[in-house]
């Protein structure tokens, strides 16, 4: 039995479907003919399973000003969210089984760079849950604060985010403070935009949940700057996180944060020669 979702296949029903794709196309190529030379972003949206949102996650994506491209991973889904995605607008590339969300981060930057055009700059990257459906336009305020140099990355700050108290956000939040002074609100925020500069200095991004984590030190470490933007994005009810859950989101976020610190110890140590005997032995950086 055919999926409603996917329409009718055969027959004249299909042939304004077929139109309509073909005239979302050609508006698509279009805009790119007519887009400026100066620099944009590409949407980065990483799926599984998403068949139910994930269209109309890719049609908000494309209206936020500065988005040339959006590019939609699929996760080894078992649904038809590839398919629906394409006929949305995206590019689609597709890992076979999966392999989780940084794998699926880092086939999308690699692809991402592939596509920017010789003459202009590299493109930014938009990160958007592909579960926000229509609610992804919420994110264009990220857009700007990259494109005009306001901030390398900027992360949205929203309802439904993680709670402020949850110990993961917690620990993060006192690492960035101690990296620069500066306190989020909400550092382990998924929805953000990055310059490439600041995309390159996170590579190689941390693993499951201390992605975000990571990627923020590193940016912070090479001397980028943060900044935290409230957007208008309501988020799905998460589902509640077991015991077990919540105790590998800690130890993923925590390995990270101590892999940085690691780095930034040695990072300053190569710079200034081993430091005295009579030094104390903190690692801790308190200034940016």
């Amino acid at each position: 039995m055919a999926d409603p979702a996917e329409g009718p296949r055969t027959g004249t029903a299909a042939r304004p479907r077929r139109a309509t794709q073909r005239a979302a196309r050609a508006a698509a190529r279009a805009r790119a003919l007519q887009a400026p030379a100066g620099p944009s972003v590409a949407a980065l949206i990483t799926a599984h399973n998403q068949a139910r949102r994930i269209a109309a996650t890719v049609r908000a994506a494309l209206a936020i000003p500065g988005v040339d491209l959006v590019l939609v991973v699929d996760d080894g889904s078992t649904d038809n969210t590839q398919d629906l995605a394409r006929r949305a607008g995206a590019v689609v590339v597709r890992h076979s089984h999966v392999r989780g969300r940084t794998a699926a981060v880092e086939t999308g930057a690699s692809v991402i760079a592939m596509r920017d055009e010789p003459g202009r700059s590299p493109r930014g990257i938009l990160f958007l849950d592909a579960g926000l459906g229509h609610y992804a336009i919420g994110a264009a305020p990220l857009v700007p604060a990259v494109l005009e140099g306001v901030c390398d990355l900027s992360i949205a700050m929203t309802e439904g985010a993680a709670p402020l108290k949850e110990v993961a956000t917690h620990a993060t939040r006192r690492a960035v403070e101690r990296a620069c002074g500066w306190q989020p609100r909400h550092p382990l925020g998924t929805i953000r935009c990055v310059s490439r500069e600041a995309l390159e200095a996170s590579m190689p991004l941390a693993r499951g949940a201390g992605l975000e984590a990571g990627m923020t030190l590193d940016i912070i470490h090479a001397g980028l700057t943060v900044t935290e933007i409230e957007c208008e994005i309501r988020h799905k009810a998460a589902p509640a996180r077991t015991p077990v859950a919540k105790a590998n989101r800690y130890r993923e976020v925590i390995a990270a944060l101590a892999t940085r610190r690691i780095k930034s110890a040695m990072s300053r140590r190569g710079d200034s020669g081993p430091p005295p005997e009579d030094e104390g032995a903190s690692t801790e950086r308190t200034d940016a």
